[in-house]
């Protein structure tokens, strides 16, 4: 039984030495290491504490002082909940005092660690739902750390980090490459109707990729998405060299009005897609060659020549094929005029439609968002850290030349302020 006369932290350090001298081969080291961390924390909080006490009243644990103010009073019992479980605690009580003690501490330490509730917001968006984290949460007696409710509270972090993106200053990134695509998710409990939720993302100048936007679009209509493209211009993002889109009419009308400096590719997978779709399954190889021939043509003089054999060899037979490619042939090409090795790399949104895949995983959990605002945050929340992993596209000397040339070519404002120093002669890339 303990002796309550010792002050809590000597409870403490025999309770650590009783662990150390009962040490046992069945005992494993991985139990130790957790009794000892909880422990360790424990003994830390308690003695600040403690400390607190004994400034305030101008006297230690049993000692007495002629000026002290008040008397110790005992220990409340209270609880923390960390990451490593819960934590027993024992606040000292002061009577008699003139002004009542409050300990300064407290306060910021009283609710769960920064730890634990970073824990629980990366489950969530992890896949985990609100009951999985209340099970998983548990401390080695059972009890529940975080319930389903305080998850929730903590996960409304999220709409306050998605809020701040969406004002996030642009006026800083020097954008080369925009691509844009959506995601349908059912955003309303009673409706079965899925809505749209644009993705816009770039690639920098110095090689970085970043995500720009992501909106809800209700649809990919010339209307929302022109708001969506203007917001971009409102936070300050100048024009890029390129942006890549789908097919979409409404989207297309709404990015040569918002960005009518800018070239126009269309997403190469999707257009191919479409084109293959309407051959038979025996022909497929071979004009997927024949698409190669005019869409990876070393310079767009070359790509309309092979485009113009493309349509004569394959009219006759595949005429809705033919159609489909050449309908809105110049902007399957405009890549051609970005710098070489960039090619492949901004002929498709490929990128943020596997992000959607991580996205869709975990949406899965929830198949049907209860509001606007809970399906918002959880799709921000996916994106955005998959965002971290991307690898960045390297820029040498060369490709910044090229890609300040192509800018005067487009005629885009103050090109003479974006300067190549001789510092980017080498390849870099920022992550």
């Amino acid at each position: 039984m303990p002796n309550k006369r010792l002050p809590p932290t000597k409870r403490i350090d025999n309770e650590i030495n009783a662990l150390r001298y009962n040490l046992g081969e069945d005992v494993a080291p991985k139990d130790v290491f957790g009794k000892l961390v909880k422990l360790a924390m424990r003994r830390i909080v308690q003695e600040v504490l403690e400390n607190e006490v004994s400034e305030f009243t101008g006297r230690d644990y049993y000692k007495h002082a002629e000026e002290a103010q008040g008397h110790r009073n005992g220990y409340e019992h209270s609880t923390l909940r960390t990451g490593e479980g819960h934590l027993d605690v024992l606040r000292p009580q002061v009577r008699n005092t003139a002004v009542p003690f409050e300990s300064q501490t407290w306060p910021h330490i009283k609710k769960n660690t920064q730890q634990l509730e970073h824990m629980a917001v990366e489950m969530y968006v992890g896949g985990c739902s609100t009951r999985d984290i209340e099970d998983l949460l548990k401390d080695e007696h059972g009890r529940i750390l975080l319930s389903r409710s305080g998850v929730s509270r903590l996960n409304e972090t999220l709409w306050t980090e998605y809020q701040k993106f969406c004002k996030q200053c642009l006026a800083g990134l020097d954008v080369a490459y925009i691509f844009v695509d959506a995601v349908y998710e059912p955003l309303r409990m009673f409706k079965s109707r899925s809505e749209a939720i644009v993705v816009v993302w770039g690639i920098l100048t110095n090689g970085a990729k970043v995500l720009l936007s992501i909106r809800h679009g209700n649809k990919e209509s010339f209307e929302n998405c022109l708001e969506i493209f203007r917001d971009l211009k409102k936070r300050g993002m100048k024009d890029p060299v390129l942006g890549t889109t789908d097919g979409a009419p409404g989207m297309t009308k709404a990015f040569e009005r918002a960005f009518p400096k800018t070239l126009r590719q269309r997403c190469l997978f999707h257009k191919k897609g479409n084109i293959l779709s309407k051959v038979p399954s025996a022909i497929i190889s071979e004009m997927k060659i024949d698409l190669n021939a005019v869409y990876y043509a070393p310079d767009q003089k070359t790509a309309r020549r092979n485009a113009k054999e493309f349509s004569l060899k394959h009219r006759a037979q595949y005429l809705s094929a033919v159609e489909c490619f050449e309908d809105d042939f110049e902007a399957c090409i405009q890549h051609l005029r970005c710098p070489a090795k960039h090619r492949r790399h901004i002929t498709t949104t490929n990128l943020v439609e596997r992000s959607f895949g991580e996205e869709n995983r975990r949406s899965k959990v929830i198949p049907r968002f209860f509001t606007e605002k809970s399906g918002l945050k959880l799709i921000y929340a996916v994106l955005i850290r998959v965002a971290k992993r991307w690898n960045a596209l390297k820029f040498t000397f060369d490709e910044q030349a090229q890609i300040l040339a192509l800018r005067h070519d487009l005629k885009h404002d103050a090109v003479k302020e974006r300067t190549i120093t001789k510092t980017n002669r080498k390849p870099y890339a920022l992550s």
